[in-house]
């Protein structure tokens, strides 16, 4: 157990794919953490989809000792952070249990926006940041641009900023050298009542709920009862110990340290990210500062293909609860779809995740709704209703004003691009409130944006229009009134709730035009002809027809009296109207994707 002088906690923050899980491996390489023969590219990375998509879903720690230039010997706590924005609040939790901070740039990208913004957090943390310019081994590039980048942007000198390759591992040992001699030990205080940050948990078959823990102030052993502010659960620990990189059992961690506690307890969600742990023998008076409770952004309905198939995806989510706690769901009833959940995301990402996890690990297969954000509708009398699925908004009668999550957006981006980074931020309703230059060649455009606007298709066209060259950050910023509308999708007569959207109005017009003239071609032929319409409350405002499939009912007459095929035409004609009384049309999944892209072709 180290002295508190020489521990260092310190976290890699950088925007998506700038080489943090690489260099993460290289890092635990050279301090002989793991064996050569054991190693493997994103180690960290225990997901397969975190693996197969490049990015860090889940936050992981490792303890690491490192010999230092005075001969001591350290004990280095490296806290993974999450890449995306979806996860804001999680790198937050991340920053708030270290001292220091290694910002990584791509040599070859130069600042991105969540370089930017995670740098931000950092600072506002209290944090020591190391800038390190990663991908150093790369062909054309101009380390001096990065430089007067970092200067220039967020004023770290030429000798503050290391160079580094996490691929091939040079100045690897440079930068662990300067997290022990930049990064300030911890300052707990080992004798008072233990506060313990909980950045991170997962559930354990065996141990209940795992938390990953900071220990800010006390000491924690084995066998301690334990007490968690937030939720005020109490329980027996079961087990205590660190990660390297496997966890390793601990009888005791002290003020500093970082580690693992095995609660006992059995959901994810009564030991939440941000809480304060104590001992329940002699509570903290006060939780430590910045704990929130994880806050929905999107929100879509999740129904399995088969009805019968219900029970197996509530299960499946239940279980896939227990490792996530910042998934909600809640029972739904769709008239189209039948029996399923509305299910809130942290964002389209966290969704994404999600769906393919279902999918993947549990064997479900789902018909997922359009997303949709949380909107607050101020009815008569002053009441508001918070409304996340737009099949329940009110009566337009009883509504005073609704309001939609506004964000602040900001892009990144080389200069060739503005023109057309703008002209789509104008068509999503952006205001633009700042530009600024980041060096000659890339352009900070700040906008304020609709989230309803930002969830739907704007980082794919984002990237599509700038050739991949863009990067976006954003966060919420308040609620405002709007002009906004629900937009009904009637097939054969019959409101289908999944399908309806809530909308600007001056766009309802040519959404419902491009949405039922997308989903006639995607809505399979009948025996009769249906009827696809878009509706404003009583008010049509587009229609499509699909035709029915036709039989040739006279090629059988050679001849004969014009009566008799007029007989059968008629006959024909009645059956069509019988089956359209009873008929069912099956509406299928490209159908609600149809809903995503709609405004792509508006």
């Amino acid at each position: 157990m180290a002295v508190q002088s020489r521990i260092r906690n310190f976290s890699v923050i950088a925007h998506v794919d700038h080489g943090k899980t690489t260099l993460s491996d290289r890092i635990l390489e050279v301090t002989g953490t793991v064996a050569k023969r054991e190693m493997r590219e994103q180690l960290l990375d225990s997901m397969d989809l975190e693996r197969e998509r490049g990015i860090t879903i889940k936050a992981r720690a490792v303890r690491m000792a490192w010999t230092a230039r005075d001969g001591l010997l350290y004990e280095l706590n490296l806290i993974d952070t999450p890449g995306h924005v979806d996860f804001n609040y999680e790198v937050s939790r991340s920053l708030a249990a270290c001292e220091g901070a290694l910002l990584l740039v791509d040599a070859s990208q130069g600042i991105e926006a969540q370089t930017l913004a995670n740098a931000y957090l950092a600072v506002e943390q209290g944090l020591e940041v190391v800038p390190v310019i990663n991908k150093i081994d790369l062909p054309s590039i101009d380390l001096e641009v990065v430089r007067q980048d970092l200067y220039t942007t967020l004023g770290f000198t030429e000798e503050e900023t290391l160079l580094a390759s996490g691929k091939t591992g040079v100045g690897v040992a440079e930068i662990l050298h300067a997290i022990v001699e930049r990064v300030p030990p911890p300052h707990g205080d080992p004798a008072a009542p233990l506060r313990a940050l909980i950045f991170d948990s997962h559930y354990d078959v065996y141990k209940g709920v795992v938390a990953h823990i900071r220990v800010m102030d006390g000491s924690l052993a084995s066998g301690d009862r334990i007490l968690l502010l937030a939720t005020a659960k109490e329980s027996d620990l079961a087990e205590l110990g660190v990660f390297a990189p496997d966890a390793v059992r601990r009888d005791r961690l002290e003020a500093g340290e970082v580690g693992y506690a095995a609660t006992g307890l059995k959901a994810v969600a009564d030991c939440r990210v941000g809480d304060t742990l104590t001992l329940a023998t002699r509570p903290a008076a006060l939780p430590l500062p910045g704990y929130r409770p994880a806050k929905p952004m999107v929100f879509a309905g999740f129904y399995p293909t088969e009805s019968e198939d219900y029970p197996l995806l509530k299960d499946a989510l239940e279980k896939l609860r227990l490792n996530d706690a910042s998934l909600v769901y809640e029972p739904e009833t769709s008239q189209a779809l039948g029996f399923g959940f509305r299910c809130g995301f942290l964002g389209l990402l966290h969704l994404e995740i999600v769906q393919e996890r279902l999918e993947r690990e549990y064997d479900v297969t789902l018909i997922a709704t359009s997303p949709s954000v949380e909107y607050r509708v101020i009815v008569h009398g002053g009441r508001e209703i918070a409304l996340d699925n737009p099949a329940e908004l009110p009566d337009p009668g009883t509504i005073e004003e609704i309001r939609e999550p506004w964000m602040k957006v900001m892009i990144i981006t080389p200069t060739t691009y503005v023109g057309p980074l703008m002209d789509l931020a104008q068509n999503k309703r952006g205001t633009l409130k700042d530009m600024t230059y980041v060096d000659p060649t890339r352009a900070m455009l700040t906008y304020e944006m609709p989230l309803g606007e930002v969830i739907v298709d704007f980082y794919d066209q984002l990237k599509s229009r700038s050739q991949g060259y863009a990067s976006l950050d954003y966060e919420l910023t308040e609620y405002r009134a709007a002009d906004l509308v629900r937009l009904d999708i009637l097939v054969a007569g019959t409101i289908v709730d999944a399908l309806s959207i809530i909308i600007h109005r001056e766009r309802t017009m040519s959404a419902g035009r491009v949405l039922t003239a997308k989903l006639r071609t995607l809505i399979p032929k009948q025996m009769f002809d249906v009827r696809i319409q878009a509706a404003v409350g009583n008010k049509v405002i587009a229609s499509e027809t699909v035709k029915a499939k036709r039989k040739d009912v006279i090629a059988k007459c050679y001849g004969g009296d014009i009566t008799r095929k007029k007989k059968l035409l008629e006959k024909q004609k009645e059956g069509k109207k019988r089956m359209k009384m009873v008929g069912q049309v099956e509406i299928p999944q490209e159908a609600f994707l149809a809903v995503l892209r709609i405004k792509e072709d508006m």
